[in-house]
C-alpha cells in the first residue's frame, strides 16, 4: 500500500484523533486560569531562587510530587538504563549513558509539573537532571508554554550544565485567554532579559490554536472565513511578541514561529512567522509501526513543505511532534487500528525514522523525552506513555540509533 493511500486512507480518523487531543490540552490551559493565583505565588519564588543562580541542588523551590522530581542530584549512584548522577556539587560533570546518542535532531519537552492546574511543582534540580539526560540525544529541545517559570528553569539548567542546548522557547496562546498569553510573554521577557538569547532559537506563539478555534467553530478548514477569524487572533499576539522582543533591543534576532496540527495551518498565520511547526502523528492515521515513518514523511512534505515554500516568505518547516506510544493503561486503546502501543513498535519507528529524517535533513522534535504521569492520571489510554525513558528516568527497553547529526 503506498506511503500516498495511507495518507488520505488515515486522515479523517487522524484528525478526529487530533481534535479529541487537543480538546483535553484546552481543558488543561483553562484549568491553568482558575489557578493563576497559585502560579503567581509559586512563580514568584521560584523565580526568585533562579534569578539568584542559586548552584545549590535544591534549587527550584517546590518539591515535585513524584519521586523523579523530588530527587537531589548530587551524590549517589546512577541507576542503569539512563539517569545521570551529579559528580560533587557541578551539574556540568555528570555521567555519561553509553547507550545514548546524539542521534536526534530535537525533543519535544515539558518539565515534570509545570503546569498551573498541578501547583507548578517543577524544580531546577529536576529540569536539571533532565536536561543531562536530553542534552545525550539532541541540541534542540521545545517548550509548549512558559508557565510555571519553565523557560527560566530550562535556560538556568542549560547555563549550569554546560552542554550544547538551544530551545525553542512556547507561548501557549488560548483564544478567550488574553491575561495568559500576556503572562507567559511577561516570563519570557523575563527570562531572556536574565540569559541572553545564546541558547534560545525561537518563540512558538500558540499550538494547535487554529485546530482548536476551528473546532470550536464546527470549521475544519484553516483558510476558511472561520479560519481567518481565529488567524486574526493569533497574529496579533505574534505581531506583539515581535514588537516586545524588538522593544528590548536584543543582539540576536529571534526566530518567532508557530505550531500546529498538520493539516489546519492558515496561510495568514504561517505568512507572519519565520517558521511552522506540525504534529505529524502516524499512530493517529491507524498506520503500523513499519509504515509509520514513511507515512510521517510524505504526510509532511506533501501537507506542510511544499505549500509552505509557495508562501512570499517561506517559513522554515518543523516537524513539532511525531513519535510512538508504548502502552495503554487500559485494554481498549492499546491499539488505534493498526497501530499498536509498544516498546517494540516504537523500536520500529525509532529504527526506520531518526537515522532517515536525518539524512533528509528533515527537522523534527521527537514525541518525547519522558513519560508523563499526569495525562496518564487525567485521560489514561496511551496519553502518558510517549516517552523514551519512564517517569524515573531510566530507559526504557530501547537501543537509541547511532547516526550523529
Amino acid at each position: 500500500m503506498s506511503d500516498t493511500h495511507y495518507q488520505s486512507l488515515g486522515m479523517s480518523n487522524a484528525l478526529e484523533k487530533q481534535r479529541a487531543r487537543s480538546k483535553r490540552s484546552k481543558l488543561i490551559v483553562i484549568g491553568a486560569v482558575v489557578g493563576l493565583i497559585v502560579l503567581i505565588a509559586i512563580g514568584v519564588v521560584v523565580g526568585v531562587v533562579v534569578t539568584k543562580n542559586n548552584s545549590s541542588n535544591n534549587a527550584g523551590g517546590t518539591k515535585s510530587s513524584s519521586s523523579a522530581g523530588g530527587n537531589s542530584t548530587s551524590g549517589g549512584s546512577s541507576t542503569s538504563g539512563g539517569t545521570s548522577t551529579t559528580k560533587g556539587n557541578d551539574p556540568s560533570n555528570f555521567t555519561k549513558d553509553p547507550n545514548l546518542h546524539k542521534s536526534f535532531y530535537g525533543m519535544a519537552y515539558t518539565p515534570e509539573g509545570a503546569l498551573v492546574e498541578f501547583g507548578c511543582t517543577n524544580t531546577l534540580a529536576g529540569v536539571i537532571k533532565d536536561i543531562q539526560l536530553l542534552s545525550q540525544l539532541t541540541t534542540r529541545i521545545r517548550l509548549y508554554g512558559a508557565d510555571c517559570n519553565q523557560t527560566a528553569q530550562v535556560l538556568e539548567a542549560i547555563k549550569q550544565t554546560k552542554v550544547d542546548m538551544e530551545v525553542f522557547v512556547g507561548n501557549y496562546v488560548v483564544p478567550s485567554d488574553t491575561p495568559g498569553y500576556q503572562r507567559q510573554r511577561d516570563a519570557i521577557h523575563d527570562a531572556i532579559a536574565t540569559y541572553g538569547t545564546d541558547h534560545v532559537a525561537g518563540i512558538t506563539v500558540g499550538n494547535e490554536f487554529m485546530l482548536n478555534y476551528l473546532t470550536d467553530h464546527g470549521s475544519q478548514d484553516p483558510n476558511s472565513s472561520v479560519g481567518n477569524e481565529g488567524a486574526a487572533i493569533l497574529i496579533a499576539d505574534i505581531n506583539d511578541t515581535k514588537s516586545g522582543l524588538s522593544s528590548m533591543k536584543l543582539s540576536k534576532t529571534v526566530a518567532i514561529g508557530n505550531s500546529d496540527a498538520g493539516s489546519y495551518f492558515n496561510n495568514q498565520v504561517l505568512s507572519a512567522v519565520d517558521y511552522g511547526m506540525s504534529n505529524v502523528h502516524a499512530w493517529f492515521a491507524n498506520t503500523t509501526a513499519e509504515a509509520a515513518a514513511a507515512w510521517v514523511m510524505t504526510f509532511f512534505d506533501e501537507t506542510n513543505v511544499q505549500p509552505a515554500s509557495l508562501l512570499p516568505n517561506k517559513p522554515k518547516m518543523y516537524i513539532a511532534e511525531t513519535g510512538w506510544p508504548t502502552k495503554s493503561s487500559d485494554a481498549g486503546n492499546a491499539s488505534n487500528g493498526a497501530a499498536t502501543a509498544s516498546i517494540k513498535n516504537l523500536q520500529t519507528f525509532l529504527d526506520t525514522f531518526v537515522c532517515q529524517a536525518n539524512k533528509a535533513n528533515i527537522g523534527y522534535f521527537f514525541f518525547e523525552g519522558f513519560d508523563e504521569e499526569w495525562k496518564d492520571i487525567k485521560f489514561g489510554g496511551v496519553e502518558g506513555w510517549w516517552g523514551l525513558f519512564n517517569k524515573d528516568r531510566t530507559l526504557k527497553d530501547l537501543k537509541i540509533p547511532n547516526c550523529p547529526l
